[in-house]
């Protein structure tokens, strides 16, 4: 026991970088939850104290950094906790959660349709990485070939696509007249548009 709370320590501390984590399904005491989130609770706190002496932007990326980790954290230890195929969809949730939030931050420092196209592009890699999550999920729980996982399949690649393209189309918002043209009938061909 004493063993298991010092290694739980040593990831918390090391602000759960490994995805592997969540995948160890052996649960653990309650006593070693309380610990762990208590833990979580402290390390969320220096992050964003670490994030006062910043300024603009980048306080702003900084505080969703915290945030995000913390979030990630949580679901990780409740992932271990409680080991289901649920709480490990929810963690790879919060990590594209996390992702997009701080991606989000990072677009603006940029202007115009640089901006514009930057928080598309967030947008799309959340939609994808959400979609892929839900779909491990329904291939977990009913089978890979289950008409369910297949569906949760066909919707992952129909959400990655439409993000994708709404992002192509913006890229083009930069050009003008034949280029403009080309660029979003290309992108209509390529992500399958009419």
């Amino acid at each position: 026991m004493h063993k298991q709370l010092i290694s739980l320590a040593a990831v918390l501390t090391l602000g759960f970088a490994s995805a592997g984590f969540a995948a160890d399904n052996t649960a653990m005491s309650k006593d070693a939850y309380k610990a762990a989130k208590e833990k979580i609770e402290a390390q969320y706190k220096s992050d964003k104290k670490a994030c006062d002496g910043m300024k603009d932007n980048a306080k702003d990326i900084c505080k969703a950094e915290a945030k995000g980790k913390d979030k990630v954290a949580k679901a990780e230890l409740e992932a271990q906790y409680k080991p289901s195929p649920r709480n490990d969809e929810k963690v790879a949730l919060a990590k594209a959660d996390a992702d997009f939030d701080v991606a989000k931050e990072k677009c603006e420092d940029q202007k115009g349709n640089a901006q514009d196209v930057c928080k598309k592009d967030a947008k799309a890699t959340h939609e994808t990485a959400k979609a892929q999550a839900k779909a491990k999920v329904a291939a977990n729980t009913k089978g890979a070939d289950s008409a369910a996982a297949v569906d949760a399949r066909q919707d992952a690649k129909k959400d990655a696509a439409d993000a994708q393209y709404s992002a192509a189309k913006e890229r083009c918002d930069a050009m003008k007249g034949d280029a403009k043209d080309k660029c979003i009938a290309d992108a209509k061909k390529k992500f399958n548009k009419s």
